[in-house]
């Protein structure tokens, strides 16, 4: 299986996003926006497949906030199943020296990557600035000097003169 880059999504939400949502899957809440990529608690579906989380507690619209008691009717959250995968491995140790106390609890948790397609029936296509950035035409190199290429050729041309033997670079320094 190759790895996917998946970003968390935070509770916070981005400045540049004028659609986000906040929903429920597997008893957390996510804030999700179009083109997200989380994790979630391992769902009973395949890979490639689409389904639609029902549970929307909060809408953001622009300037239009919906809240929901205890959810917003009416309103889905259409996902596409990435892949699934395991958590890191987290470990609990508790050790007591000289009373025979070891306890040790561990494992893995089995996540379902997940992309948003929409929210709320929107698709989401918001323009930020990075791509007004990519307009800039990148700094050309420095071109290579004609002198220099001269040198280089006129050093190679000449002859070397037999009567004294060619220079040396000076030794180095003896550090003591």
């Amino acid at each position: 299986m190759g790895t996917v880059p998946l970003v968390q999504s935070l509770a916070v939400p981005k400045p540049d996003a004028t659609l986000s949502a906040v929903v429920v899957s597997g008893g957390k809440q996510y804030r999700v926006a179009p083109g997200d990529k989380i994790l979630v608690d391992r769902l009973t579906a395949e890979p490639g497949s689409s389904l639609k989380l029902g549970r929307v507690l909060l809408l953001r619209n622009g300037d239009d906030i919906t809240i929901g008691s205890p959810g917003v009717d009416g309103l889905d959250v259409e996902v596409k199943v990435l892949q699934h995968r395991r958590g890191p491995r987290l470990e609990s140790l508790r050790y007591k020296s000289k009373k025979r106390v070891r306890v040790h609890h561990g494992g893995r948790a089995d996540l379902t990557a997940l992309e948003i397609i929409a929210v709320g029936g929107f698709t989401g296509e918001t323009k930020t600035r990075t791509e007004a950035v990519t307009d800039v035409k990148p700094k050309a190199k420095a071109a290579v000097k004609p002198r220099a290429k001269a040198a280089v050729k006129a050093e190679a041309a000449a002859p070397v003169e037999e009567g004294r033997p060619a220079k040396r670079a000076p030794r180095k320094k003896e550090t003591t």
